[in-house]
């Protein structure tokens, strides 16, 4: 996230790291980057780095709580995955002295705290062709992992996320949003492809239909396994950003390593897409499916689609945040490459 959090104070951060886990920390400095949080490093008196996320659990106040849960259940696991399972490539959150994984500052805002590594994550896209198989390999271990976690880890519904908020903004889109300065902007797109909207959400409904048959061989997934996720060091591969950690069908974590992102993207495909599959089932003994496959496709770009009408229609400013917002959403109505 590029602006700062709203509602949240810039010495949130201190506070928590000194109640919450002991931390006196010298020096705190905010990090633009990543989406969906936001982010801090600090430096403590001892010269200790440390990575601290915040989560914003959402504008609406009914749902903070129950998201909060899920949140800590889903950090709760990735310590699992890395204590437990003995899986070294989870970067799992430093627990507080309370033992919490997540602590609250205000009712809206969940912060989080892990160690500073040294290394390089990759940008948001298609994984490079000589990186898959690696990849392929972590995911085959942290689904093989699931026995481990299946008590601990937050169960999928196969619910898309944010869709009564989209459905309400499809039944809003006659009279002119007030929100902000790009709200009108959002709502004439949203209205000249609506049709498009409803369409793609029956397409989903059909998917899930098909993938709800399943739920024997659903396994623990990290949700978001794209290569901004995968953080290079000199002692190898971590995968990082834990939040989204679900018991869900494996496609969840694997369309990823597909030529689905690729067509998503408008990115050039790589080709090797069966082997990689193929490798996964020699691994783990599952198959991936073409609708799990399709299905998570779809999750991914009107769960999108959702949250950044949602984030339009509501009161906002300007922001590079929210410029990001229409723009993503815009593309997405516009492209003919968003679902064939």
């Amino acid at each position: 996230m590029r602006d700062r959090p709203t509602g949240l104070s810039e010495t949130a951060p201190v506070r928590a790291l000194a109640d919450g886990w002991a931390v006196e920390a010298r020096s705190v400095e905010y990090l633009p980057v990543g989406a969906g949080s936001h982010h801090w490093s600090a430096v403590d008196r001892h010269g200790t780095a440390w990575f601290v996320k915040a989560d914003d659990l959402g504008a609406e106040v009914g749902g903070r709580d129950d998201a909060f849960g899920r949140l800590g259940r889903s950090l709760s696991t990735a310590l699992a995955l890395k204590h437990d399972a003995g899986l070294g490539y989870v970067l799992a959150p430093v627990p507080a002295l309370t033992g919490a994984v997540v602590w609250r500052p205000t009712p809206r805002y969940a912060l989080s705290v892990f160690p500073m590594i040294a290394g390089v994550a990759g940008q948001f896209g298609v994984h490079r062709p000589e990186d898959r198989a690696e990849v392929t390999d972590l995911l085959a271990e942290l689904h093989r992992a699931t026995p481990l976690v299946a008590d601990t880890a937050p169960r999928t519904d196969l619910v898309l996320p944010g869709r009564e908020r989209l459905l309400e903004a499809l039944r809003d889109l006659d009279r002119e949003w007030t929100g902000g300065p790009s709200a009108e902007p959002a709502r004439r797109v949203l209205a000249a492809h609506a049709g498009r909207v409803h369409g793609w959400l029956a397409d989903f409904d059909r998917y899930v239909d098909t993938v709800r048959g399943t739920e024997a061989t659903w396994v623990v997934t990290h949700g978001e396994p794209h290569p901004g996720n995968i953080m290079r060091t000199p002692a190898g591969l971590w995968l990082i950003d834990w939040g989204t950690v679900r018991i869900a069908p494996p496609e969840r974590d694997l369309w990823m390593l597909t030529t689905a992102l690729a067509d998503l993207l408008g990115e050039e495909r790589a080709g090797g897409e069966n082997e990689v599959l193929a490798r996964y089932t020699r691994a783990t003994g599952r198959i991936a499916t073409p609708a799990g496959i399709a299905l998570y496709r779809m999750w991914w770009t009107l769960a999108d689609i959702a949250v950044f009408a949602d984030e339009l229609r509501r009161p906002h400013g300007t922001g590079e945040d929210i410029a990001l917002a229409l723009t993503c959403l815009t593309g997405y109505l516009q492209s003919s490459r968003t679902f064939p």
